[in-house]
């Protein structure tokens, strides 16, 4: 198993379960509708059956995925995503909206129902407002001391934005 990053905060905790070149991949092939091993082997290319098994443990472990049995003999389980594991799918979107982009591939998302693309955006659960990437900050709510201003924060102007930490 691997370890997780010496870097505090939910950015690197998350990095921490999803994080390696493999793990994405298998959890878009999880919010595919593929549940077997095999299944998720043939799709995942270049992977091998050890790193799949490994980082398949590794998501059950942190609540992402269960496994669920359909034979006892032999032993065969299909892997399906919990709902903390679903919550991923805005991760994987994103993603996959991002690469789409800027490498010119032909894959979009779509809505299930009418088959429309659709786009990833935040949007302000106080106002209702989409806002843009270039508007959201990550912010420490936990009461720690700012840290040290290293260009990113106020600059002393009344109309600077504030400082925000990345943790």
């Amino acid at each position: 198993m691997r370890r997780g990053y010496a870097q505090p905060g939910p950015v690197a905790r998350a990095l921490g379960v999803t994080g390696d070149r493999w793990t994405i991949l298998i959890l878009q092939d999880l919010l595919r509708g593929y549940h077997r091993f095999s299944q998720i082997r043939a799709s995942v290319k270049g992977i091998a059956s050890n790193v799949l098994s490994e980082r398949l443990k590794l998501l059950e472990g942190h609540g992402v995925v269960e496994r669920r049995f359909y034979s006892d003999h032999p032993p065969r389980a299909e892997y399906h995503l919990t709902r903390k594991g679903h919550e991923l799918g805005i991760v994987a979107g994103a993603l996959a909206a991002w690469g789409a982009k800027y490498f010119s591939d032909p894959t979009v998302l779509v809505h299930q129902q009418c088959g429309s693309p659709v786009t990833v955006v935040y949007q302000c659960p106080a106002c209702g407002v989409q806002v843009r990437g270039a508007e959201v900050r990550l912010v420490d709510r936990s009461g720690a001391p700012e840290a040290e201003d290293v260009g990113g924060g106020r600059s002393g102007r009344e109309d600077a934005p504030p400082k925000y930490l990345m943790t």
